[in-house]
């Protein structure tokens, strides 16, 4: 499972807060495709969905100067990785963004 980086620039605390919003807006946006995160640490979630009958499954770790976003992609649906990565990433840096402003709480 590779990688992903989401740079921010925000303190941890805020960091996590803005990732604890992006996983419930993912809840939102996904829900047809029975979404699920689970905050395994207060610093990592775990994410899955399902797409035509198959389980997405991935986590988001909240670091000092980045958010790493691990997506385990079946071989069918590695054409669209890059898809749902980049939708992923949009939904963070939307929150990182709002945390920046200090819109949330």
């Amino acid at each position: 499972m590779k990688t992903h980086k989401i740079p921010h620039d925000l303190d941890l605390d805020l960091a996590k807060l803005a990732a604890r919003k992006a996983a419930e807006a993912y809840g939102e946006r996904f829900a047809e495709y029975n979404y699920k995160a689970n905050w395994v640490r207060d610093d990592r979630v775990e994410l899955s969905f399902e797409v035509m009958g198959k389980r997405l499954d991935g986590a988001m770790t909240v670091k000092p100067r980045q958010l790493d976003l691990e997506l385990d992609v079946p071989f069918m649906f590695r054409p669209f990785q890059s898809k749902a990565i980049s939708l992923i990433e949009r939904e963070a840096l939307s929150w990182i963004e709002k945390a920046r402003k200090g819109e949330l709480s």
